[in-house]
């Protein structure tokens, strides 16, 4: 993976990862059995990298709109360090959010879908888009992730940010010892 030096330069400074749910953790299909329930698919891919970012020192948290039990339980397995859910105004979280986490904006780096993301993505320091996300949200990233939404995206992100602060080759050469 190659960085431009903006993007290396942005990457580097990230304490703190947030992402939206639907159409970024997971491929934006929500299913609903006949009793109302959710059901979603997350990527094991982008489970581990979230690990291994933390692992590094970054990190994580979720502002969503919508307030599924199934996020909730990764949101505990993956030990996401702050959760927003059934948020409507994601400005006043974020804002909740960096003070909570004791972060300048540009310490942070959020990955969104759509539109409802852009009052994040256009206030923090590395705005990053899903390939598939709405076209006037893609013109707001700072970069767009090859792979797509709940197929990797987010690990995407994860290696990008860790390459750029030097932990990645590290943390992939701690598997082959």
């Amino acid at each position: 993976m190659n960085l431009s030096p903006e993007l290396e330069t942005r990457a580097k400074a990230v304490k703190l990862l947030i992402m939206d749910v639907d159409g970024v953790l997971t491929d934006g299909h929500i299913y609903i059995r006949d009793n109302g329930e959710e059901i979603k698919s997350f990527h094991t891919l982008d489970g581990h990298g979230l690990k291994m970012l933390q692992n590094s020192g970054v990190r994580t948290a979720i502002i969503t709109g919508r307030d599924a039990p199934s996020v909730g339980l990764r949101v505990k397995q993956l030990g996401i360090n702050y959760y927003y859910k059934g948020i409507h105004d994601k400005k006043a979280a974020y804002a909740d959010l960096r003070a909570q986490a004791g972060v300048e904006e540009h310490e942070c780096a959020f990955i969104g879908d759509d539109v409802v993301d852009l009052p994040v993505m256009v206030r923090c320091g590395l705005p990053v888009a899903v390939p598939e996300a709405h076209d006037f949200t893609l013109r707001h990233a700072v970069y767009i992730t090859k792979k797509q939404a709940g197929r990797g995206a987010v690990r995407e992100l994860c290696d990008l940010i860790m390459l750029a602060q030097g932990t990645l080759q590290p943390a992939l050469e701690e598997y082959i010892k």
